[in-house]
């Protein structure tokens, strides 16, 4: 099966790596904070990727941005359930020192991205 064009953006397979390995983790948290801190976290790190492909497929440059925004958004809310796990003790250490260089990567990659859309400058993907 191809690849969709946004499964090719370097910054939307990051969101996808970092949604994942959150998961991962959330997997294994009790009840409780499965269902309090967890359901936010996952739902916030899954926008990100969600909102960069529904932009992509919208086919004009000023939605696209939208949607990028979006995930800007959505990267600061999980920055802030992430912050909230670690004080709660549900992240150790070592589980934010593999999340943290990712979350620290997409923020300028999502800005990177978001100057690209509708410029004439090239769109940075795996292809290139």
């Amino acid at each position: 099966m191809a690849k969709s064009n946004f499964e090719n953006l370097q910054v939307y397979q990051l969101a996808e790596k970092l949604a994942d390995e959150i998961w991962n983790i959330v997997g294994r948290w009790d009840a409780f904070a499965k269902d309090t801190i967890g359901k936010q976290i996952v739902r916030s790190v899954d926008s990100i990727g969600a909102n960069i492909a529904e932009g992509t497929g919208r086919y004009n440059f000023q939605e696209n941005r939208r949607f990028v925004r979006i995930a800007r958004g959505s990267l600061n809310e999980t920055r802030y359930w992430l912050r909230r796990a670690y004080t709660r003790n549900l992240l150790t250490s070592e589980q934010v020192d593999k999340l943290k260089p990712m979350v620290d990567q997409l923020s300028p990659m999502l800005n990177a991205y978001l100057n690209s859309i509708g410029d004439s400058g090239k769109i940075i993907t795996t292809d290139n």
